[in-house]
């Protein structure tokens, strides 16, 4: 009997998929999967859970499309959300990659990448946070990354990226301090992946040991394990694939 929900924004994505298909097999949960794209119908979801799942599709992440959302997300069921998976994000696109120098840093592209890693995220977490304040326990995840991290910035580069996911890392810790007065029920988690096998790493693999490039599949894993069991402390938690802290 299905006695609680899990949503996954991004669900489109490779690791989202990944996450629907390991959370799918779970008795008591129902999926919401929202995206701005149709989900593949040959989706192993689809297949072994179509009577728990939820589509949702949206045109872009802006504020009315994402309000739409949760008015048919709160409109499809009463049951509680246990587990947010916000894995949306952006790295590079047909116009732009990361920076090398600071000569190749665009100011278009920068706008692009902070909507995107840092904008979209928090509206997500502004926007759902009135319906998960409730009393039971909701564990919110947002995809962040190492990189992000001021303390660990030992190569340089990537200033859009880095600074998306620094600015992300902040806002989400900021929530959590007001969301520890307000809404005790929810925990922020900041979760950086590892380098794992999707499009969004493809033009950076070349370098990466095979043993540190991981599959969709194998993150989702990581991330349901770890997300299980993390206490709700009523602070933003800041971790990698291992489920280790990563600094500031």
């Amino acid at each position: 009997m299905i006695n609680q929900l899990t949503l996954i924004i991004g669900a489109n994505s490779d690791i989202g998929k990944a996450i629907a298909t390991q959370v799918a097999s779970l008795a008591d949960t129902g999926l919401i999967l929202i995206s701005r794209q149709a989900i593949d119908e040959k989706d192993t979801v689809e297949e072994q859970n179509s009577l728990k799942t939820k589509k949702i599709i949206v045109k872009d992440y802006q504020p009315q499309s994402i309000d739409n959302a949760i008015a048919e997300l709160v409109a499809h069921s009463e049951l509680p959300i246990s587990q947010v998976f916000v894995c949306n994000g952006i790295l590079h696109s047909d116009k732009f990659q990361p920076e090398k120098r600071l000569e190749d840093f665009d100011a278009q592209a920068f706008e692009q990448v902070i909507s995107a890693n840092t904008l979209t995220p928090m509206l997500w977490v502004q926007k759902l946070t009135p319906i998960l304040t409730r009393k039971s326990p909701c564990k919110f995840i947002v995809f962040s990354a190492r990189v992000g991290s001021i303390n660990d910035n030992k190569l340089g580069g990537w200033y859009s990226y880095r600074a998306s996911k620094a600015a992300l890392n902040m806002m989400l810790k900021t929530a959590s301090i007001e969301l520890a007065r307000r809404a005790k029920n929810i925990k922020l988690i900041s979760f950086h992946p590892g380098t794992t096998d999707t499009p969004l790493s493809k033009p950076f693999q070349k370098n990466v040991p095979a043993d540190k490039l991981f599959t969709s599949e194998f993150v989702a894993k990581q991330l349901l394990t770890i997300v299980a069991d993390t206490p709700i402390d009523h602070t933003l938690s800041y971790l990698d694939w291992q489920g280790k802290s990563i600094n500031w």
